[in-house]
């Protein structure tokens, strides 16, 4: 075979797995944007506005994230540390009638310490916390995104900037307490070994339900959720 004719196969050969390469990277930048849209809900549309409506460096900051945090598999809570969060939450809810901005602020404390519990980085790595959740809990995440900054937001007459008012306030604690719901949500299969366990958690229930009676609050701790005072759902709180 002559040296023009193997050049010439050569030639041909690159040009056919660059066209392959080629394709397949079109292929993937479609499909990529169409996946990460799915999987990030709402999230991918913040991350889209925070790049100026450039959807390609958003989706390249939404990959780095996939790539970083979506290994990561989270650890179930054991039943009496999910509990003491529930109750813990609940006690957040009625302090909010007395004291929206301390509220908020243990709130946010709260969260960062059941999502480290949870195997996400810790929280006094907030931002790295934040986009691990954001991976695995994309549709939620938010919540808590304003209960940090409404707890970090300057106070009444600091003369650093305008402070959180109420309202906005109570908006960004019930926000976050989806994401809270979903970290405290037994797995699958956690229900029926619960059920096995010494005590029964309908009785739990009861127990944290006539706790908090006087503040209409309810925990169903066989579901995972927690249902607000009346005053942050009817926004009867002191200061608004």
């Amino acid at each position: 075979m002559s040296t023009g004719v193997i050049i010439l196969l050569i030639v041909v050969a690159v040009a056919l797995v660059a066209a392959v390469v080629a394709r397949s990277v079109a292929a993937r930048g479609a499909g990529g944007g169409r996946g990460l849209k799915r999987r990030f809900g709402p999230e991918y549309d913040r991350a889209v506005a925070r790049h100026d409506g450039d959807s390609k460096a958003a989706e390249h900051e939404l990959e780095e994230r996939v790539q970083r945090h979506g290994s990561l598999r989270e650890q179930p809570l054991e039943p009496g540390a999910r509990e003491r969060y529930l109750v813990r939450w609940t006690a957040v809810q009625e302090q909010f009638v007395d004291s929206p901005r301390d509220a908020v602020v243990e709130a946010d404390r709260l969260i960062a310490e059941v999502a480290g519990a949870r195997g996400f980085p810790d929280g006094d790595r907030h931002d790295e916390q934040l986009d691990a959740l954001s991976v695995h809990h994309a549709h939620h995440v938010h919540g808590y995104r304003r209960v940090h900054r409404a707890a970090h937001a300057p106070t009444a007459g600091s003369g650093a900037g305008p402070a959180a008012g109420t309202e906005e306030l109570r908006e960004a604690l019930v926000e976050a307490r989806a994401l809270f719901q979903d970290l405290t949500a037994p797995a699958r299969g956690d229900e029926k070994a619960l059920t096995r366990g010494k005590s029964d958690p309908r009785e739990q229930t009861g127990k944290t339900e006539e706790a908090t009676a006087a503040t209409r609050t309810d925990t169903d701790s066989s579901r995972g959720r927690v249902h607000a005072p009346w005053a942050l759902n009817r926004r009867h709180v002191k200061g608004s």
